[in-house]
């Protein structure tokens, strides 16, 4: 069961500034950060304003297996109750799925593509996921 829209990614040129922006400006609340082994930030997850959405931003040209270098829109993530329910819905319907995984967020993950080959994250959280503490509850 679909429970809403996690997430928008976006790819950006410079971390920092787009944080600021979107923090300062616009006022989305900054949950958490993507680091690579090195310690460095890669990506952030700010929240934005109530409920369950986010959106997800990373540096471009940092970390090439998570992001291309385009600076952009990336991807949706829709929040679902149970990632393999989903896969196997989605597979029944004809779409291709990658198989379940649990990724550096501590959330279950599935992805497909819709017929223009943009991606779409399909995103169970998890009791140890960085986005709970976030989520409001209804």
């Amino acid at each position: 069961m679909i429970i809403g829209l996690a997430h928008v990614c976006y790819t950006v040129s410079d971390i920092e500034k787009a944080i600021e922006f979107y923090t300062d400006a616009i006022g989305f609340t900054h949950a958490f950060d993507f680091e690579n082994d090195d310690g460095v930030r890669t990506g952030a997850y700010l929240k934005a304003g109530k409920g369950r959405t986010f959106i997800e931003l990373f540096q471009a040209g940092v970390d090439g297996k998570v992001v291309e270098n385009i600076v952009g829109y990336q991807h949706i993530s829709i929040e679902v109750e149970d990632v393999r329910e989903t896969k196997e819905e989605f597979e029944n319907k004809g779409l291709s799925c990658t198989e379940p995984y649990f990724a550096s967020d501590n959330a279950w993950q599935i992805w497909t593509e819709d017929p223009d080959g943009n991606k779409i994250e399909i995103h169970q959280y998890t009791s140890e996921s960085k986005q709970t503490p976030f989520v409001d509850k209804f």
